[in-house]
C-alpha cells in the first residue's frame, strides 16, 4: 500500500481541516460541554451540506460513494478539532444499514441521515465489557411479526439524541458465538425502552439501555434473523478503525501544541525545547503517533480495497491505545501544571482522546484478536 496521501486525499483533509477550525474552535467545544449538550445543531448541519455524511454512501441516496479511506480521513480532522458531532455513532450505523439492511430500510433511512435530518446510534456491549460476540446476551424472541428485545446494553454513544438504534442482540437461546446473532435497528422511542446517561471522560454522554420486552418490528431486521453474526463483526470493526483515525487526529493537534510551547516557555535563559530531555520526549511523542496513523492508514486502505482487515485494525487498536495516551500524558509534562486547568485548551485533547482509547476494546483485547488471526490460538 501507499500511505502517503494522493492529491485527491490531501484536497479533502486541507478543506475539512481549514473548515473545522474556522466552525469549531475550543470555546464552541468547551460551550457544548458546559451546557451538557450532545452536539452541536448549527455544526451538525453545516457538515450535512458539506457531503460529509454521505461521503461512502450510495449515490442512489445521495451520497458520493468514495472510498473507506476517504471516510477516515475525515474522521481524522474531526479527532483534530474535536468536533462535538455525533458522527460516529450515525455513519458506524448508517455504514451498517447500507452494508447489510434490505432496500427497504436503505431507502427510507439513508437519505435523511445523509441529509443531516435522522441521527442513529448503535449498541453493542453489555456486562463485562468483552468485545466478542459470545459476550452478546441481549435476548430476542420472535413473536409473530415482531422481534421482542429483554435485557440490557451499556456505553451506547449518541444515544439520547438518536432516532434509531441499531442493536445487537442473541435470538436462539443457548447459542454461542456468531450463531444466533441479529442486528435489528430499534426506534429510540420505543414503548419498554429507557436510559440511563453515563457521563464520560471525554465531557460526552453515553447511555445504558434497557430493554422490557421492546417490540420491533421484523422488517427492521438486517440481513438474515440469527445469521449476523459476521455482519456484526464487520460493524465493529468499521467503529473501531473509525475510533482510531479520531484518537489519530486528536493526538496530532495536541503534541504540536506541546511543541509550539517547548518553543516559546524558557528556564534558565533558553527555550525549554533546547534542553535534550525534551527534545527526546518530543521525539517519542512523533514516533507514537505517527505510528498509530500509518498502522490506521493500512487498515483504512485494505478496507477500501475489500481486503481482509481484522489483523490490521485490531493492531492499530492495540497501538492507539498505549502510545496515543502515553504521547498525551508527555504532551503534559512538558506544559507542567498549567495542563491540568480546566482554562487551559489541552485538556480539552487530552481527555477526548484518552477517552476514546478506552471505548471499544482494550490492547489486549485487541491483541488477543491478532494472535488469532495469525494462528497463534485457536480461532473462534
Amino acid at each position: 500500500m501507499d500511505t502517503l496521501l494522493n492529491e485527491d486525499e490531501e484536497l479533502l483533509r486541507d478543506q475539512a481541516r481549514a473548515f473545522l477550525a474556522a466552525e469549531s474552535p475550543p470555546s464552541l467545544v468547551r460551550k457544548v460541554e458546559d451546557e451538557g449538550k450532545g452536539f452541536d445543531a448549527d455544526l451538525w448541519r453545516k457538515t450535512a451540506e458539506l457531503g460529509w455524511l454521505g461521503i461512502t454512501l450510495p449515490e442512489a441516496c445521495g451520497g458520493t460513494s468514495a472510498p473507506f479511506s476517504h471516510l477516515g480521513l475525515l474522521f481524522e480532522e474531526i479527532g483534530r478539532s474535536i468536533a462535538p458531532i455525533p458522527i460516529h455513532p450515525t455513519m458506524v450505523a448508517a455504514l451498517a444499514i447500507n452494508e447489510f439492511g434490505s432496500p427497504q430500510l436503505v431507502e427510507t433511512i439513508l437519505p435523511a441521515v445523509i441529509e443531516g435530518e435522522k441521527l442513529l446510534s448503535w449498541a453493542w456491549f453489555e456486562q463485562g465489557g468483552d468485545i466478542d460476540l459470545d459476550s452478546i446476551q441481549l435476548e430476542a424472541q420472535v413473536q409473530g411479526d415482531s422481534l421482542v428485545l429483554s435485557g440490557s446494553k451499556l456505553f451506547v454513544e449518541g444515544f439520547s439524541d438518536a432516532d434509531q438504534c441499531l442493536v445487537v442482540c442473541r435470538s436462539q437461546a443457548n447459542s454461542t458465538g456468531s450463531v444466533g446473532i441479529t442486528l435489528v435497528l430499534v426506534d429510540t422511542a420505543s414503548e419498554g425502552l429507557s436510559s440511563t446517561p453515563l457521563p464520560t471522560l471525554a465531557g460526552d454522554i453515553q447511555h445504558e439501555l434497557h430493554f422490557d420486552a421492546v417490540a420491533v418490528p421484523i422488517d427492521n431486521v438486517l440481513g438474515e434473523i440469527h445469521q449476523a453474526g459476521a455482519a456484526a463483526i464487520t460493524m465493529f470493526e468499521r467503529a473501531v478503525i473509525l475510533n482510531c483515525a479520531m484518537i489519530v487526529g486528536a493526538s496530532r493537534k495536541a503534541i504540536e501544541m506541546a511543541f509550539e510551547y517547548a518553543k516559546g516557555r524558557e528556564a534558565f535563559g533558553q527555550p525549554i525545547g533546547a534542553f535534550q530531555a525534551i527534545q527526546h520526549m518530543c521525539a517519542n511523542m512523533v514516533t507514537g503517533v505517527d505510528g498509530a496513523a500509518i498502522l490506521t492508514h493500512e487498515a483504512l486502505w485494505k478496507i477500501a480495497e475489500g481486503l481482509p482487515a481484522a489483523t490490521e485494525i485490531s493492531t492499530a487498536k492495540a497501538f492507539c491505545n498505549d502510545r496515543c495516551p502515553a504521547a498525551l500524558r508527555d504532551g503534559n509534562q512538558i506544559h507542567a501544571g498549567i495542563a491540568q486547568t480546566k482554562e487551559y485548551d489541552l485538556q480539552l485533547w487530552y481527555r477526548r482522546a484518552a477517552a476514546w482509547s478506552m471505548r471499544l476494546g482494550t490492547s489486549i483485547q485487541h491483541r488477543r484478536i491478532v494472535a488469532r488471526e495469525i494462528g497463534i490460538v485457536p480461532g473462534q
